[in-house]
C-alpha cells in the first residue's frame, strides 16, 4: 500500500493518491453514514463546501482534518492549525472514498463538541441585556432546520435552542443550507422542553411568543417587542402543542391575504423575527 506522500508546500499537507488509505477511513460512504446522524459519526459531524471547510477552520480546536481537490489548496491550507491534516486528492479519488459526487470538491471532519453546547446557559444572563432565542420543536426537515441558523444569524439571534426531535443541524446538507452559520450560532439540545421554557420564563426573564396560527393569536405587529424574547416555532404541519402555548405568554401571527393559511416555518421566522428580534441590525 502506497500511503500519502506529504506536500513539499505544507507539512501538514499530504498528496493522497490510494484509495485504501486509512488516514481517509472518516471520509468513506459519507453520504450513508451522514445520515444516521451521530450514530453515522460519533463525535463528529461534516462540513461540504469550501465556505463551510473555512468557517469551521476559524473555529480552534474543531477541525479534525480536512478533504479537498488541488484547486482549493492555496485558499484553505494557509487556515488550518499545523494539528489539522489537509488530504489533496483528485476529484475522481475524493468521489470514490466519499460514496458520491462531493459538492465543490471540500470536505471536512469537525468534532461536535467544539460546535454544540450541552445548554445555552452561557449565553443567558440576569442582567437585563436585550437577548433573543429561536426555540424550535419538532422541526424534522433538513433545510428548514438550515434555513432557519441562516436566519437566526441574520437577525441576531444569541441562541438557539431544540427539542429533542428535531433534525441534526451539523447534518451535512443542513449546514449548506445555512451557509455555515450553524458554527457561530450558539445552539443547545433540549433534554426537559417544558422545563427548559419554564426555566426561560422564570429564572431568565424571558417573554415567550409563540409563532401559530391558532384561534388565540393575535397579528405580530400588535405585540409589543420584548427585550429579552423568546420566540418559538414549531412543525409547520402539526403546528406546536397545546402544552407548548400555554406556557407562551404572546401567541403571534403574521398577517396574510385571504385563503392562505400558513408560511412555510423559516419563512414565518424570518418575518416574526424581523419584528421581535431585539438585536441591532443595518
Amino acid at each position: 500500500m502506497r500511503m500519502a506522500e506529504q506536500s513539499k508546500y505544507h507539512a501538514n499537507v499530504f498528496h493522497v493518491s490510494d484509495l485504501d488509505d486509512p488516514r481517509l477511513d472518516d471520509y468513506r460512504d459519507i453520504k450513508d453514514r451522514d445520515l444516521l446522524g451521530r450514530d453515522g459519526y460519533p463525535g463528529l459531524f461534516v462540513g461540504e463546501q469550501p465556505l463551510i471547510v473555512e468557517k469551521l477552520l476559524a473555529k480552534p480546536g474543531a477541525t479534525k482534518s480536512v478533504l479537498l481537490m488541488p484547486q482549493w489548496l492555496d485558499r484553505l491550507a494557509p487556515l488550518a492549525g499545523d494539528d489539522v491534516p489537509i488530504y489533496v486528492a483528485t476529484s475522481e479519488l475524493l468521489e470514490k472514498v466519499a460514496g458520491y459526487r462531493v459538492h465543490r470538491g471540500a470536505l471536512a471532519m469537525g468534532y461536535r463538541d467544539k460546535i454544540e453546547r450541552s445548554d445555552l446557559s452561557s449565553v443567558l444572563s440576569n442582567d437585563q441585556q436585550p437577548l433573543t432565542l429561536l426555540l424550535c420543536q419538532d422541526i424534522t426537515n433538513i433545510d428548514n432546520i438550515g434555513l432557519l441558523f441562516r436566519n437566526a444569524a441574520a437577525f441576531g439571534v444569541d441562541g438557539v435552542l431544540l427539542s429533542s426531535s428535531c433534525h441534526d443541524p451539523l447534518y451535512r446538507k443542513s449546514l449548506r443550507v445555512a451557509i455555515g452559520h450553524t458554527l457561530n450560532v450558539p445552539f443547545a439540545r433540549s433534554s426537559d422542553w417544558l422545563g427548559d421554557l419554564e426555566q426561560l420564563k422564570n429564572k431568565w426573564d424571558i417573554t415567550l411568543i409563540a409563532a401559530a396560527t391558532s384561534k388565540q393569536a393575535v397579528e405580530l405587529d400588535r405585540i409589543e417587542r420584548p427585550k429579552r424574547v423568546g420566540l418559538v416555532l414549531g412543525s409547520e404541519y402539526s403546528g406546536l402543542p397545546t402544552d407548548t402555548l400555554e406556557m407562551c405568554d404572546h401567541i403571534a401571527k403574521v398577517p396574510m391575504a385571504d385563503g392562505v393559511d400558513s408560511l412555510n416555518v423559516a419563512v414565518a421566522a424570518a418575518v416574526c423575527l424581523h419584528r421581535f428580534s431585539s438585536a441591532m441590525r443595518m
